[in-house]
């Protein structure tokens, strides 16, 4: 009884589910062999398309031919892009799906609307020019890649010395594109550019081997002769003087003349034109469902204010006589729940895994090989940078990053790091991610395709299996776990609340202060987030509430036979898909497993 609140989420994504194309009679084998090659000739093609268009992302994926190029982010290549996707979607359409097998079908279907989704927001021009903020641009992005970029060979510094030179055409490109976001009037809030002179400023340091730009020359490889490594850090510090610190000067000099200028001080998608259907476009991509701004925003009021009696309860659990705000002012001040240093924070979160690793199999059948590790997210990027993962290697044995931001110690106490360890690692995003990379009978673009709902949910989900893995043992812990989902069920609430029922910024803040109980300064930083990102932060409760509903409906149907390790790898080995594919997947799990314990 749980989540008797999201009855109606539970109604709209089943009307979703039963949507889907019915079952068809199973086609001849050889008209499957015939029509499946075709499709994944298709696939395989897509794919190496994605590589060569995207060659960040290919390097991001563990492919590395491409390391010495940078994606064309001008409009003419996005032009290109989008002429790419209607030619995508006529040649799927072609395709014979019925003859097809049941697993291929699934792989066509999930495709098929992809691609249709893309070809939607099409449209959405203006929204999709607003390329710099304090979340993303390549004052950011370049840095990450550089982070990301092999150093062992001098070809490898080869190609990044090819990519610094690159770099100006890039600056000139987002600068085009923004000013095209301009004239259709479209321009960031003023919040989210504000800071970002400031991060450049991170970036461009004096001595520029202290830049985290130079990065791949402090990890240059053994196996390269001695002379040859003198001569490419050379290089790479000439190539940042020369080619990318004045390309960042002029992309500082844009948002300060420029950008800030006319930004507005109200960031909500209502306030730009066409703005109310781009909004209803990102809540049908990021949650994969048809439920309306005001269904999800109910939602969330429901479950903020179930999940605010259960924080009550653990503080009274703690022997807490005084209000509930004075609880959270007592937990937000206290020093003996603060780590002093970067150093002791990371080292709690390490700890915490240690503690979580053994206890996996009581929840999974499998776990994947890849390893993972716990590193702070680079100091330029500022306080108000999320915490985030960086998924592993497509080869098992490049580890995924749990990445902390430790510039913040005041907003990371350690009643809260369980719950984000748990969300951000294993069980969560890095046993998702890492698990369908190993899905090696799916395409790669399923094993590395991004569902928000689903991928998001999930990491929400896994945050609830903290009892049996060994978390939340007093009410402290049990408090920040609840505080957490609070904070995302109020998510629900205040992004449909600032771009569709008339919110303002102040409102969204001091509402979700007050019902949450997180400092005001992470709840700016957060809603800011939601104005740059509209629509992303519903996917986590709604996501997280379908996979319960599917387990709640799994344990009922299966009764005493129903196993909670495989219903997760049922869960996991789809890979990422829509909540609708997600939901007739484990339904037909519930058959098979009914035949399967007989």
């Amino acid at each position: 009884m749980r989540f008797a609140p999201a009855l109606l989420l539970v109604a709209c994504l089943s009307a979703t589910a039963a949507s889907t194309t019915p079952a068809e009679p199973a086609p001849s084998k050889s008209a499957t062999t015939a029509e499946a090659t075709r499709l994944h000739a298709l696939f395989d093609a897509e794919w190496e398309w994605a590589m060569r268009t995207f060659p960040e992302w290919a390097t991001f994926a563990g492919d590395h031919r491409y390391d010495d190029r940078l994606s064309d982010v001008s409009r003419e290549a996005e032009d290109a892009i989008e002429a790419h996707q209607r030619e995508l979607l006529a040649k799927l359409e072609r395709i014979d799906r019925n003859a097809l097998s049941a697993t291929d079908r699934v792989s066509y279907d999930l495709m098929l609307a992809k691609t249709r989704e893309r070809i939607e927001g099409q449209p959405f021009r203006g929204m999709n020019a607003l390329v710099v903020t304090t979340q993303k641009g390549p004052h950011l992005d370049f840095a990450g890649l550089m982070r990301a970029s092999p150093a062992a060979t001098e070809a490898d510094v080869r190609n990044i010395l090819a990519r610094m030179a690159q770099f100006p055409r890039r600056v000139d490109q987002t600068i085009a594109r923004l000013r095209e976001g301009i004239a259709l009037g479209w321009v960031t809030f003023k919040p989210a550019v504000e800071q970002v002179p400031a991060q450049i400023d991170g970036v461009l340091t004096t001595d520029v081997t202290k830049s985290p730009l130079f990065d791949p020359f402090t990890r240059l490889g053994d196996g390269i002769a001695a002379p040859v490594r003198e001569q490419l850090s050379l290089d790479g510090q000439r190539a940042l003087r020369d080619e990318v610190y004045p390309a960042l000067r002029k992309l500082r000099a844009f948002v300060v003349d420029e950008l800030l200028p006319i930004a507005p001080l109200d960031g909500a998608m209502s306030r730009y034109p066409g703005g109310g259907d781009a909004y209803e476009y990102e809540l049908r991509k990021h949650t994969t469902t048809t439920l309306t701004a005001a269904e999800i925003h109910a939602i969330g009021l429901r479950e903020v204010e179930r999940l605010r009696g259960e924080m009550q309860a653990q503080m009274k659990l703690a022997g807490f006589e005084g209000s509930f705000d004075a609880f959270v002012a007592f937990l937000n001040t206290d020093p003996k729940f603060f780590h002093k240093d970067a150093g002791s924070l990371l080292a709690g979160y390490r700890e915490i895994g240690k503690r979580i690793d053994p206890e996996l199999p009581k929840l999974f059948a499998e776990l994947p090989r890849a390893p993972y590790g716990v590193r702070a997210i680079p100091a330029h990027e500022g306080a108000g940078v999320s915490d985030r993962y960086q998924k592993p290697g497509a080869d098992g044995m490049t580890p995924g990053w749990f990445e902390a931001n430790v510039a913040a110690l005041a907003q990371r106490p350690t009643w809260q790091m369980e719950t984000l360890m748990a969300h951000e690692s294993v069980p969560g995003h890095h046993l998702q991610m890492a698990r369908a990379l190993e899905l090696g009978d799916l395409p790669r673009f399923r094993r590395n395709a991004w569902y928000t709902a689903y991928i998001e949910g999930w990491a929400l989900y896994s945050e609830t299996l903290g009892g049996p893995l060994g978390l939340y043992k007093d009410p402290y812990n049990r408090f920040g776990h609840l505080q957490w989902q609070a904070f995302r069920a109020a998510r629900l609430a205040v992004d449909t609340g600032i771009h569709s029922l008339g919110w303002s910024r102040k409102q969204a803040i001091d509402w979700m202060t007050e019902r949450t109980g997180f400092a005001r300064e992470y709840v700016e930083a957060q809603v800011d987030r939601y104005y740059l990102w509209p629509g992303q932060a519903l996917s986590y409760m709604i996501g997280e509430l379908k996979i319960i509903e599917l387990r709640d409906r799994a344990r009922a149907a299966l009764g005493e036979r129903f196993d909670i390790r495989r219903f997760h790898m049922a869960v996991l080995d789809t890979g990422p898909v829509p909540l609708s594919v997600l939901d007739q997947q484990i339904d037909d799990w519930i058959a098979a497993e009914k035949l399967r314990v007989k």
